[in-house]
């Protein structure tokens, strides 16, 4: 009876020696970066010095954002089962969604969307008024079918999110600024006339733009904001260790609770 293969172009070991994306383990460790193998094992090549820093900014962009929904759910976790590390991890990761950290593929998708129906067509580079007005089709098209445009507004940061033009220039800066950056940027300049006001592009959207432009799944970008926001929580759990707040957020909440006729 023949054995079954399982074909990977990922990692593979023997008694004596592991192989990861094609290399034997121990040539890659301290001389590739986490974030650098990270990118490598999605796209399974390996990203150029500029790519690694556009990504690595990306990580870092995404990997903390104070008290957020992620890092209460898993402080909170962590406060009812102290013994589940993984579990308080687990928890915050899950609340990565269309709100909060989803954004980044939300948007890298939606870009692309616009970016695909209009192949062929593009503006160059330096041709912003050309990218203004693909931009302004799309906003448009959004509003009419009744959808948001992901990557605008923040709940914290109604003028700028302070991450987004730091991202814009080392894109800028590394000559990754490609369509998907470009049209995000549009699309700030040009949404205030279909929505009626100014909205700030936030670093969640322009994390996934930039992601889209180095040539990554768009379908997978959710993915690359839950590994930078792992590191973020695991941050938060440790500090929740040190100087604990989840009992007092848990006790806020339950000695302030009203109950309230369903009737009424």
């Amino acid at each position: 009876m023949s054995v079954p293969s399982f074909p990977t172009s990922l990692g593979t070991s023997t008694a004596d020696e592991i192989r990861l994306l094609g290399q034997d383990l121990t040539s890659l460790m301290g001389r590739v970066s986490f974030g650098e193998l990270a990118f490598w094992l999605v796209a399974l090549r390996r990203p150029t010095p500029s790519e690694t820093r556009v990504f690595e900014a990306v990580l870092v962009a995404l990997a903390d954002h104070g008290f957020t929904p992620t890092a209460i759910a898993a402080r909170l976790t962590y406060l009812s089962a102290p013994d589940s590390l993984q579990g308080a991890l687990a928890a915050g990761l899950l609340g990565g969604g269309s709100r909060f950290l989803g954004v980044t593929e939300d948007c890298g998708m939606y870009l692309h969307a616009v970016l695909a129906s209009r192949a062929g067509a593009l503006p160059s580079d330096s041709d912003d008024a050309g990218w203004d007005e693909l931009a302004l089709a799309a906003v448009r098209e959004t509003r009419a079918e009744g959808r948001f445009v992901p990557g605008l507004g923040h709940p914290v940061h109604k003028v700028a999110d302070p991450r987004t033009a730091a991202l814009f220039a080392i894109a800028e800066e590394e000559g990754l600024r490609g369509p998907h950056l470009r049209l995000f940027e549009a699309i700030g300049r040009v949404h205030s006339q279909v929505l009626g006001r100014q909205l700030p592009l936030n670093g969640a959207g322009v994390c996934g733009a930039a992601l889209a432009d180095l040539g990554l799944p768009v379908e997978m970008l959710r993915g690359f904001a839950l590994l930078a926001r792992a590191a973020g929580l695991l941050g938060q759990i440790a500090e929740e260790q040190r100087r604990p707040i989840g009992m007092d957020a848990y006790l806020t909440v339950d000695r302030n609770a009203v109950y309230v006729d369903p009737q009424a």
